[in-house]
């Protein structure tokens, strides 16, 4: 398992090797793909109840560095 962040791992063994946060099966382009339609932090936290307020932030730093 890679370790991009604190928060963000890559594993060719879950959800095809794509960012994912803290190993579950949750892309980082997942919580993207919400928050880009609108969500808001609390929401995405209410439909992932495994997640941290910090996961998210992770992804958005995540976003900005890989760009």
């Amino acid at each position: 398992m890679e370790y991009l962040t604190d928060r963000i791992t890559i594993d060719e063994k879950v959800c095809n090797g794509k960012p994912t946060i803290r190993g579950k099966r949750i892309t980082v382009n997942t919580i993207l793909e919400f928050l880009s339609a609108g969500d808001s932090s609390e929401e995405i936290l209410k439909q992932y109840p495994s997640l941290e307020k910090e996961d998210i932030s992770a992804c958005l730093k995540f976003n900005e560095k890989s760009q």
